[in-house]
């Protein structure tokens, strides 16, 4: 099918306008109606849902909403309802809230501001002053872009997918246009990224793969076994020092795959940050298991009964570790495991039948229902 220009009216629900109450009146006719004295990127003709909106106030939405159901369908100058203004500023929050009225939701998507931008437009428009929370890299501000995109896409209308607004742009070319210095800045940063961990890795590889011919004690010239095999560091030694090898190398497979990646604009949605996730955890572990190898050869080669001894050594041992952790291991738990448990969430929800769903459902509203009250 191809691209067409959908009529700017079509699904245009009924502009729905504030009764002014005296404060608002006051306001607005007052003296201090002038631009200066509204806040910066805010228009004055705009209602305090759209403001709370902007300034992703949950609890004033709420509010609202509550108070007055029909405001969520109120449409402001630009033609824009309350889903155009929380996907324009990233309001998850309030978006997911709004996307629980379904029958609001029904009209509320197939509206067209004075752009000719339906709400999946908004995902590729940019503001000017927006500034990401999360000091993340650019692949990671990409990734929770493409995730807005799919997100939108998912509650907006089939048709829509090809709708041209005024400036002859689909909502695909749109989001791709305002994202290529992005994707630029993301292509760069992962590339820098992963060869510097590429060295590392390679590095601790180097060092696994020697330590394990330089056995701690040496070998025994007449039976070439380790002079120390009986001890039971020395099984922690092997142990950690194969894993960590094993690790470093399998994180290194793993950023190559990134550097020969064709940076497609797509792949920034799961593909490269996946990987990231995955090599990091691999160089990560790798560094610990090497840390645990240089503790148990320590403690082979220096048999010293005295227990202050031991724990100086492994806590010298494991200092690198606690740096390396410290610097980098709240990144990745903001990336990857956070991530990860909703993913595997999302997975167990879909598993569970939604017969059981709803059984469990009743059950806990049952026994709410039915708990005793507590005398005092």
């Amino acid at each position: 099918m191809g691209a067409y220009l959908s009529n700017p009216g079509s699904g245009r629900p009924k502009i729905h306008k504030y009764g002014r109450s005296n404060i608002e009146k006051g306001i607005t006719e007052g003296p201090s109606t002038n631009i200066a004295a509204s806040p910066a990127g805010y228009n004055e003709a705009e209602t305090p849902l759209f403001l709370a909106t902007q300034s992703g106030c949950l609890q004033i939405v709420k509010e609202i909403l509550k108070t007055y159901p029909q405001a969520v369908e109120h449409i402001d100058d630009e033609g824009r309802n309350i889903l155009h203004v929380a996907i324009k500023y990233r309001q998850l929050e309030i978006f997911e809230l709004v996307k629980e009225k379904e029958a609001p939701m029904r009209r509320l998507v197939r509206k067209i501001d004075n752009n000719g931008n339906t709400i999946l437009h908004m995902v590729g428009v940019k503001r000017k002053d927006f500034v990401p929370e999360k000091m993340e890299g650019p692949a990671l501000v990409l990734h929770e872009e493409l995730h807005w995109y799919q997100r939108v896409k998912d509650v907006s209308l089939p048709h829509f997918l090809n709708h041209q607004n005024n400036m002859r742009l689909t909502a695909e070319a749109l989001f791709a246009s305002a994202n290529v210095d992005l994707r630029l800045t993301s292509k760069e940063w992962l590339k820098h990224t992963t060869e510097g961990c590429s060295l590392v890795a390679i590095l601790i590889a180097t060092v696994a793969f020697a330590a394990a011919y330089t056995v701690p004690g040496g070998s025994n010239e007449s039976t070439g076994y380790p002079v120390l095999i009986n001890e039971p560091f020395f099984v922690v030694f092997t142990v950690s020092d194969v894993l960590s090898l094993t690790f470093s190398l399998a994180s290194v497979v793993m950023f190559l795959s990134i550097l020969t990646s064709p940076f497609r604009l797509e792949d920034f949605k799961n593909s490269l940050p996946n990987k990231m996730n995955v090599g990091f955890t691999f160089l990560f572990l790798s560094v610990c298991l090497m840390m645990v190898a240089f503790a148990a050869t320590i403690l082979l080669m220096i048999k010293n009964k005295e227990n202050w001894a031991k724990i100086v050594l492994y806590t010298c041992s494991l200092i690198p570790v606690a740096i390396f952790s410290l610097s980098y291991f709240p990144v990745y738990v903001g990336t990857s495991i956070t991530r990860g448990c909703k993913y595997l969430a999302n997975k167990g929800k879909q598993l569970i039948p939604r017969s059981f769903q709803a059984l469990l459902k009743d059950s806990s509203r049952f026994s709410k229902s039915s708990s005793p009250s507590i005398p005092y």
